[in-house]
């Protein structure tokens, strides 16, 4: 079931206008920007003087960056049957990932209920629902789960992840708000965290595509009060995806910890699973 409910949510304090491909997309176009509150482009076509644009074209919405003083056009979309997330699902190792620790796949009674408070593009959250879990999708940003949205509906017609997709539902709200008043009945097993945080001065390899998403919903400065309130309410653990070097939230000792190589997760346990491993 995959369903959206808009609350409270803000929207990028970045200038964006929607722009549309062909004629034939300008109605959905004008609709979205009087959904957003977004500016509509005069003309049509990817021609935007604004660094950001929301891009309709026939086959999906993308968020287009034009980097000033260069001619390149960085383009964002949520893509779940090809790509990265397509050979992902086809070759990653299954259960073996580290993911699939992280969130107790090996000890945990299938299937797992996750809450993923910072669901960005969704990547994580399909690959948690591709090992069998039902995942609940919180994004407070309205652009992004915009994307987010558009890249699941795609995807739901595709009969290769049909079952994977469908596993998915979203909500466009802050994740504080949802943990608040999340009845306990209703509290998952997991709550998954990848909070986004300020890149290091000297950092000049920041994936571009995470620099642009920065710039759109802007660093979770809150992220250890997220912490807090998911350790209250998810039932067994609660994950941290944190960059390789990067400090423990709250300064709170994790239960133990699933290292790779550039990314880690901090997995604190919860309720009577102290003495539970991965």
């Amino acid at each position: 079931m995959l369903y959206h409910l808009f609350g409270d949510c803000q929207l990028s304090c970045l200038p964006l206008t929607v722009t549309w491909q062909t004629p034939s997309c300008l109605a959905a176009a004008q609709n979205l920007a009087k959904t957003y509150q977004l500016n509509l482009a005069k003309t049509v076509g990817c021609n935007s003087s604004d660094l950001y644009s929301l891009y309709l074209t026939e086959e999906r919405l993308e968020l287009i960056c034009h980097y000033k003083g260069t001619t390149k056009t960085h383009r964002i979309f949520a893509e779940f049957l090809k790509g990265p997330l397509g050979y992902r699902r086809l070759k990653g190792g299954g259960r073996n990932q580290a993911i699939a620790k992280a969130v107790g796949l090996k000890s945990l009674t299938p299937p797992l209920t996750i809450l993923d408070a910072t669901a960005g593009l969704g990547a994580d959250s399909f690959v948690l629902a591709s090992l069998g879990c039902q995942v609940h999708l919180l994004e407070r940003s309205p652009i992004i789960a915009a994307l987010l949205l558009d890249g699941l509906k795609r995807a739901e017609d595709q009969k290769e992840i049909t079952e994977i997709i469908q596993k998915m539902q979203v909500t466009v709200e802050d994740a504080r708000k949802i943990l608040r008043d999340l009845p306990n009945e209703n509290c998952p097993d997991v709550v998954y965290l990848d909070p986004m945080f300020p890149p290091k001065r000297k950092n000049t390899l920041t994936k571009i595509e995470m620099r642009i998403i920065r710039d759109i919903v802007g660093d979770d400065v809150d992220a250890p009060e997220l912490l807090s309130l998911a350790l209250k309410r998810a039932k067994r653990r609660v994950v941290v995806k944190r960059p390789r070097s990067a400090p423990i939230l709250l300064g709170r000792t994790p239960s133990f910890l699933i290292t790779g190589k550039s990314n880690r997760y901090d997995i604190y346990l919860t309720g009577g699973n102290a003495n539970t491993s991965c």
